[in-house]
C-alpha cells in the first residue's frame, strides 16, 4: 500500500472514530452499488483496523435499469462472501422510469433494510466531488443559501457519508494501491444527464482554466453554508418571538405586522419561510419574495395566495400565514401568485367576482375547459385584475388593455372583473376569455415546458 493510501485510511480511521458515539447501534447498513467509490468506502470499513463500529451489513438494490445490472449484484453478493459480510441484495418488481424515481425506489429500498436489520445508519459513499457536483447543480437551478448546503456527514433519513471530506482521485489511488477490483457503470458516462456533465465537463473545465482546486472550494462553499443555515436556525427562534407568532386557528399563524415591516426584506423573506414551514408547506423564492413584497405594500383585507396552497394577507396590524385547505379552497383573494412549474388549484377574487384558477400540463388541463397555453413562461405568473397603464403585445402591436376590453364588448363597470394574466417580467400574457399574447406562446422554442391555465368563474 502506498503512503497516500496510508494517510488516506489514517485520516478515515480519525474521522470515523470522532463519528462513533453518534452512530451506535448494533448493526450498520452499507450501501454497495459494485462501483468504486462505495467499493472503497466498504473495503474501508471492514479492514481499518480499531474502527470499533457495529456490525456491517451490505445492502445492493438491483434497479433492472441496465442489461449488466443482475451481474452487478451477484458481484456484490459474491464480494460480501469473499470480506465475510451480511448481504442483501433487492430487486426491485419494476424498473423505475427514470434517475428521480430510481433514486426514491433506491431510498425505500435501503430504508427497509435499514429497518429489517435493526439497523440506526446507512453509510454511503458519497465524497467530495459528489458534494462540489451538486453545490453546482443546485446553484444552476437557482437555490438558496441553504441549498447551497448540499450533502451533509450525517444527514436526514439516517444517512451517514464517512467519505465526504475526501477526493474521488484519492479514492481511486486507494482502491488501485488495495488492489481492489469494482463494477463500471457505463451510465455514468451519458452526458444526456445533467450530473454527468458536470463530473465530466463542468468541473474539469473549471479546475484548469478557472480556479485549481475548485471541487474543494465548492465543498467547502457547502460547509460555511451549513454553518450560516445552523446559525439562522438559532436566530429565527429569537426573530418569530420578536414578531410575537400566534396561533390562528388550525391552519394558520400570523405576525405583528409593524415588527416585519421594520426588518430589511431579506430578514422578512426568513421569518415568512419558517412560518410557512412550521405550516407544514415550503416557499420557493419567487413565492417568498411575493410575499415580502406584499408585507411592504399591502392593505388590511387584501391577501395574495402562492403556489402550494398559501396565502399570505393582511389583517389590520397582523400578517395571516394561512395555508389553504379543501373547505376555503375558493378563498378570495387580491392576486394569484404561481410561483413555480407543477401542477395545482385555487381560487381569487378579482374585482368582487370569485374565480377557479387550475394549472398543470396543458393536456390535464385543457381535458375540463378552454385554456390558456403557455410555453416556457417565465415564473412568478400572477392572475390579477387589470391596472392603470396595462398593455398587451398583440400580433399587430401593443395596446392598452383598457381598449381591448371595450372592444370586446365588455361594460365598463365589468371590466374590472375580468382576470389577467401577468408574468415575471411584467407582461401581460393574457385577458381571460378575450384575447391571449403571443408572447404567452414563446414559438421560438417550442420543445420547452408548457403550463396552461383554466381560468373559470365560480359564481
Amino acid at each position: 500500500m502506498t503512503r497516500a493510501a496510508v494517510e488516506l485510511r489514517g485520516a478515515f480511521a480519525a474521522a470515523v472514530r470522532g463519528d462513533a458515539v453518534r452512530l451506535g447501534g448494533d448493526t450498520l447498513v452499507v450501501a454497495c452499488s459494485g462501483g468504486m467509490d462505495s467499493t472503497v468506502l466498504l473495503h474501508l470499513l471492514r479492514f481499518t483496523p480499531d474502527l470499533r463500529l457495529p456490525t456491517l451489513h451490505v445492502a445492493h438494490v438491483q434497479h433492472r435499469m441496465r442489461p449488466e445490472a443482475e451481474a452487478d449484484a451477484q458481484w456484490v453478493a459474491g464480494l460480501c462472501r469473499a470480506w465475510e459480510v451480511p448481504c442483501t441484495v433487492v430487486r426491485l418488481e419494476t424498473p423505475p422510469a427514470g434517475e428521480t424515481e430510481a433514486r426514491e425506489a433506491r431510498w425505500r429500498a435501503l430504508d427497509g433494510v435499514r429497518t429489517r436489520t435493526g439497523a440506526r445508519w446507512v453509510a454511503l459513499a458519497h465524497h467530495r466531488d459528489d458534494q462540489a457536483e451538486t453545490v453546482l447543480h443546485r446553484i444552476a437551478r437557482g437555490t438558496g443559501v441553504d441549498g447551497l448546503a448540499a450533502m451533509r456527514r450525517f444527514g436526514p433519513g439516517d444517512r451517514w457519508r464517512p467519505l465526504l471530506s475526501f477526493s474521488r482521485g484519492s479514492l481511486a489511488a486507494y482502491a488501485k494501491s488495495s488492489g481492489l477490483t469494482w463494477r463500471e457503470d457505463d451510465t455514468n458516462a451519458w452526458l444526456d444527464r445533467a450530473r454527468n456533465v458536470l463530473r465530466h465537463k463542468v468541473l474539469p473545465d473549471l479546475e484548469r482554466h478557472v480556479a485549481r482546486g475548485a471541487a474543494r472550494h465548492l465543498a467547502e462553499l457547502a460547509e460555511l453554508a451549513a454553518g450560516e443555515r445552523e446559525a439562522w436556525s438559532a436566530a429565527l427562534a429569537v426573530l418569530l418571538e420578536a414578531a410575537d407568532v400566534r396561533r390562528e386557528g388550525a391552519h394558520a399563524l400570523s405576525l405583528d405586522a409593524a415588527v416585519l415591516g421594520g426588518w430589511p426584506a431579506a430578514l422578512r423573506a426568513r421569518v415568512l419561510r419558517a412560518t410557512a414551514g412550521r405550516l407544514g408547506r415550503t416557499l420557493s423564492a419567487s413565492g417568498t419574495r411575493v410575499a415580502a413584497e406584499f408585507i411592504s405594500s399591502g392593505v388590511s383585507g387584501h391577501g395574495v395566495h402562492l403556489a402550494g396552497g398559501v396565502r399570505v394577507e393582511r389583517a389590520l396590524d397582523r400578517i395571516v400565514v394561512r395555508v389553504q385547505t379543501r373547505d376555503d379552497a375558493e378563498a378570495p383573494g387580491e392576486a394569484l401568485v404561481i410561483d413555480r412549474p407543477g401542477a395545482g388549484q385555487a381560487g381569487v377574487c378579482i374585482g368582487g367576482r370569485r374565480w377557479s384558477v387550475r394549472w398543470g400540463e396543458p393536456a390535464a388541463v385543457a381535458a375540463r375547459g378552454e385554456a390558456v397555453l403557455l410555453a416556457r413562461p417565465r415564473y412568478p405568473l400572477t392572475v390579477r385584475s387589470r391596472r392603470p397603464g396595462d398593455r398587451i403585445r398583440l400580433p399587430y402591436g401593443s395596446k392598452k388593455l383598457k381598449k381591448v376590453l371595450l372592444e370586446a364588448g365588455i361594460p365598463a363597470h365589468l371590466r374590472d372583473r375580468v382576470p389577467v394574466v401577468v408574468d415575471g417580467e411584467g407582461r401581460v400574457l393574457a385577458v381571460a376569455g378575450v384575447t391571449t399574447s403571443p408572447d404567452a406562446a414563446h414559438r421560438g422554442a417550442p420543445r420547452g415546458p408548457r403550463l396552461a391555465l383554466a381560468i373559470e368563474p365560480t359564481e
